[in-house]
């Protein structure tokens, strides 16, 4: 990453503002995996797929997690598979605490994997564009914390990550998915 990109947010959550519209982000909560002047890169946690990570991808049957459910990162690219592993020790590939982006080439017996989660697809932004949509606010910027990206439960995670931020984001939280039905 080009030293001079101050403003990265890799490591931080996106979560969506009631003023974002678009269907592929309502409601979500987004890992920031790069970010830099040529473009961002990240994973909506807050979706899960109906289909089992071993069903999908049973290659991936070792590893911790095989028995979930396979996320949906975002719309790029949605045949391909990205996996986070929280690691024992911090890699050098740290996206935020132990958790990185676990390597092709990777062997899964000797991975040191705590926890792993598949996600298919990725979401991604052009030069400037993700810049554009926090100044239309319709992103909320919260500092990530290692477990947002294994979530027991996705459907509550927009809220809690909310009401962490506090202040009037913990108001938001409690509004209702549709505001006409309250």
């Amino acid at each position: 990453m080009d030293s001079e990109f101050a403003d990265s947010l890799q490591g931080q959550l996106l979560v969506s503002s009631p003023l974002l519209h678009d269907p592929n982000f309502r409601r979500t909560v987004v890992l920031m995996t790069h970010h830099d002047e040529e473009g961002a890169m990240g994973l909506v946690l807050s979706r899960p797929s109906e289909v089992l990570v071993v069903d999908a991808v049973p290659e991936l049957a070792e590893l911790p997690g095989a028995g979930e459910r396979v996320y949906v990162g975002g719309p790029v690219q949605p045949e391909a598979v990205v996996v986070l592993v929280e690691h024992e020790d911090e890699p050098e590939s740290a996206i935020v605490g132990n958790v990185a982006f676990m390597a092709a080439e990777s062997e899964l017996e000797e991975l040191d994997a705590v926890r792993a989660r598949v996600f298919a697809g990725y979401s991604g932004w052009g030069p400037g564009q993700l810049e554009a949509e926090l100044d239309e606010s319709s992103w909320i910027v919260v500092p990530a914390e290692p477990d947002d990206a294994f979530a027991p439960d996705p459907d509550e995670l927009w809220r809690t990550v909310l009401h962490r931020k506090g202040g009037k984001f913990a108001l938001i939280a409690t509004m209702p998915y549709d505001p006409k039905l309250n």
